[in-house]
């Protein structure tokens, strides 16, 4: 193990020995994060990509570069799978732009050992327009239904648990993340968005029949909060198990503590679909 991968492995114990086993369905936080959650960002940031092999996969219409972390194998068992889907300034076909430290913590030491695929879009996988109560909406991008094939194809082939496929995203990719539960509800145990404008908030109904945890800063000028909490308060009143935090000093970017933390993603792996 290189010293960066004990000072990550350290600075990860540190920031998740506090974990609790219930969250509110709303939490409002202060702040953006901790010194030691900002250095161990950095040091997420520097960490090289271990783990994450180079794939390519085509379903006719478009070909997506992707990078897939593999657990070790254990003959007779299934793993989860999680689909980690990018923001706009990731756009392209290098297969590295998506190669983040919201990628890269999901290789950190402490969590559950699972699949995680990131493939790289070569066009918006999300896009926006006013919805029907006036504030912004996402439909989802020509690429969507490719990324969707490839999480099928990968189903098929890899020893996955279908009740345990998750879909997670940041900016354009989690818009492209809640999306995603609209064509087959029954296709993810549950989501986590980050900074997105949601879909037409008339969708909560479909989206209520998967647990989602959305999360947003105040400040965020890019892809403002307000359709979020609209998002959520839909949600709530169509019976979904849906859950907020919002950062009331944050802009357009994902939480510090959550980029490094592990309860966010052990919420996430604790659900199963029915």
């Amino acid at each position: 193990m290189t010293a960066s991968r004990h000072v990550l492995g350290g600075l990860w114990l540190a920031l998740t020995l506090s974990a609790c086993a219930t969250t509110p369905a709303y939490r409002h936080v202060a702040g953006t994060g901790s010194a030691a959650d900002l250095a161990a960002v950095a040091a997420l940031q520097a960490a090289p990509a271990t783990g994450f092999e180079p794939g390519r996969f085509t379903d006719g219409a478009i070909t997506l570069p992707y990078r897939l972390l593999s657990p070790a194998p254990a003959p007779g068992r299934r793993y989860p799978l999680v689909l980690v889907l990018h923001g706009s300034g990731a756009i392209g076909v290098d297969n590295q732009a998506q190669l983040g430290p919201f990628l890269k913590g999901w290789a950190a030491p402490g969590l559950e050992p699972a699949f995680v695929v990131a493939p790289q879009v070569p066009a918006r996988s999300a896009n926006y327009q006013p919805g029907g109560d006036g504030l912004l909406a996402s439909v989802p991008g020509p690429p969507l239904a490719s990324v969707l094939a490839l999480v099928d194809d990968l189903s098929a082939r890899l020893p996955i648990d279908p009740r345990r496929v998750y879909v997670v995203g940041f900016s354009m990719g989690g818009s492209a993340a809640l999306n995603a539960l609209l064509p087959r509800p029954d296709r993810f145990a549950a989501a986590v968005a980050f900074s997105p404008v949601p879909p037409d908030r008339d969708m909560a109904g479909v989206l209520a029949h998967t647990p989602i945890l959305l999360v947003h800063g105040a400040r965020d000028d890019e892809n403002p909060i307000e359709p979020d909490r609209a998002m959520f308060a839909a949600l709530k009143a169509a019976g979904g198990r849906a859950r907020f935090i919002e950062y009331d000093t944050l802009d357009h970017r994902v939480p510090p503590d959550m980029l490094v933390g592990a309860d966010w993603r052990r919420w996430l792996l604790a659900q199963k679909r029915r």
